[in-house]
């Protein structure tokens, strides 16, 4: 039987979920790559001029925790509401503020003037991003009806995730080169201001398209005809569910264990340190790039007869060339990632398990992922690993990222039409969001010291990593195999 071909509006459709999904990633990802100079612009200096928040510090890792865990923390509760109202009002309404939430939370966050507005709008977008995700899976999941169809459309769409992690290393790099010329925010030219301003973006062309979205029309059928259950998160234990809700929560939180207690360190681990002090640290290539742009622009600044440059302005400087050449390095991370799901949106319509089509990319992901960062740890201070550190970065990206397209295609088949919102919310969220992301928490726990240590960073995100993803490669067996994946109604 061939797969019937798209309609005008099906790929209007598709449309809007692949630009949600992509600015999902686009909204998570930015924090990786603009967390140490927040920290650095917001924490204030010292005596000296070194910023007091510096990668390895106490009050460093007790910012960076915070930032990491609390907004998801936020995300995975009020998620979790969302994922309610999504099977309660309908999958398109919630859908679309979702996304408008986080878009303009993310833009706000931008002029944040201190650590605590960061962090209350860093918290906003999280909560529009764990909703939206779980709004738009079932979406898609009922508005597509044909088996083939819709693995497709949920596979290929949610590959767009990886496109967002492409355009967000990209902003960032875009952010870190123009930084100067673009106009002053609070005073300064700081990179990382610009790239959460960009978050603004999938919010324009939402407006627009927003009259065209049609409902859900199985849910919008069984709501108009007073047949539709009401939704209880009571119900995930019932006996009958208790199994599919517990693992494939679990297994959730492995997947993104593996992501945020390691890979998304990485900008951390590499990214240039406490330059011209006794405890600068970061990959050789990093610092030596961010050295050679401050002394470029202490050369220009004195060919043009102009006053020495502050030692504020020179941090920025150095800090812009060194995140830009970390972004350089998160778009292999993200290549990888898409090619990941791509190969997933492939290989679920020809391997019939789902265990199977997991085990495919988790397995791989146990011994490689722990090795590669243990290996990078004794490599920062070696200019010719970065090659082989981007191979490695690309391999874990395809890896683990595929894990999370995995989780779109199969989630809304283990569940009911009335409980499909709140039990995608409660794996993707209270698993991936918060006891997943909490593996960031303990990679900077544990990697704490008094000076900064790239080095520990990624020992630790190796070992936090492995520790996900045994857990979850013993569980795996356990995961029940969908009953009914002709229908979802």
């Amino acid at each position: 039987m061939s797969v019937p071909k798209l309609t005008s509006t099906q790929w209007l459709i598709c449309t809007i979920a692949a630009l949600g999904f992509a600015f999902d990633i686009y909204e998570l990802l930015m924090l990786p790559l603009i967390v140490k100079p927040a920290l650095a612009s917001l924490g204030g200096v010292g005596p000296d001029g070194v910023p007091l928040l510096l990668p390895g510090s106490p009050a460093f890792t007790q910012w960076a925790r915070i930032l990491f865990f609390v907004p998801a923390l936020a995300g995975g509760i009020f998620g979790l509401l969302g994922g309610y109202l999504t099977d309660r009002l309908g999958r398109r309404r919630v859908l679309t503020y979702s996304i408008l939430l986080y878009a303009f939370s993310a833009f706000a966050a931008g002029f944040s003037q201190n650590l605590y507005q960061l962090l209350f709008f860093r918290c906003l977008v999280f909560i529009g991003v764990c909703v939206e995700f779980v709004a738009a899976v079932a979406w898609l999941a009922e508005l597509f009806t044909d088996k083939v169809q819709r693995e497709k459309v949920l596979g290929y769409t949610q590959a767009f995730s990886s496109v967002g992690g492409l355009m967000v290393a990209g902003a960032n790099v875009l952010a870190a080169r123009w930084a100067l010329d673009l106009p002053a925010i609070h005073g300064g030219h700081e990179a990382w201001r610009y790239t959460l301003i960009s978050g603004v973006i999938p919010a324009l062309p939402l407006i627009l398209i927003r009259p065209f979205l049609p409902e859900s029309p199985e849910w919008a059928r069984k709501k108009s005809e007073g047949t539709l259950r009401r939704p209880s998160i009571r119900e995930l234990f019932a006996p009958e569910l208790i199994k599919t809700t517990v693992l494939t929560t679990l297994l959730f939180a492995g997947s993104y264990g593996i992501a945020f207690g390691a890979i998304q360190q990485l900008p951390q681990i590499l990214g240039a340190q406490a330059l011209n002090s006794p405890n600068e640290a970061g990959h050789a290539v990093m610092i030596n790039t961010a050295k050679a742009a401050v002394g470029k622009a202490v050369q220009e600044a004195k060919a043009a007869g102009q006053p020495e440059i502050p030692a504020g302005k020179k941090r920025q400087i150095g800090g812009n060339a060194s995140d830009e050449a970390v972004a350089k390095i998160t778009f292999w991370q993200e290549i990888g990632g898409m090619m990941g799901r791509l190969a997933l949106a492939v290989l679920a319509v020809v391997i019939i398990s789902r265990r199977k089509l997991f085990r495919v990319f988790q397995l791989p992901s146990l011994i490689f992922v722990p090795l590669l960062f243990w290996w990078i740890s004794g490599q920062l201070g070696n200019p010719d690993s970065l090659g082989l550190i981007k191979i490695g970065i690309f391999l874990a990206g395809f890896l683990v990222v595929a894990q999370f397209s995995f989780w779109g295609n199969y989630i809304p088949l283990v569940f009911p039409m009335h409980l499909r919102g709140t039990g995608e919310s409660f794996a993707a969220n209270i698993g991936g969001r918060i006891l997943g992301t909490a593996a960031a928490w303990i990679t900077l726990t544990l990697a704490a010291s008094d000076k900064p240590d790239p080095a520990r960073i990624a020992i630790v995100g190796a070992c936090v990593a492995a520790g996900y993803a045994l857990l979850a490669a013993i569980l795996t067996q356990f995961l029940p195999e969908p009953k009914h994946e002709d229908s979802l109604h």
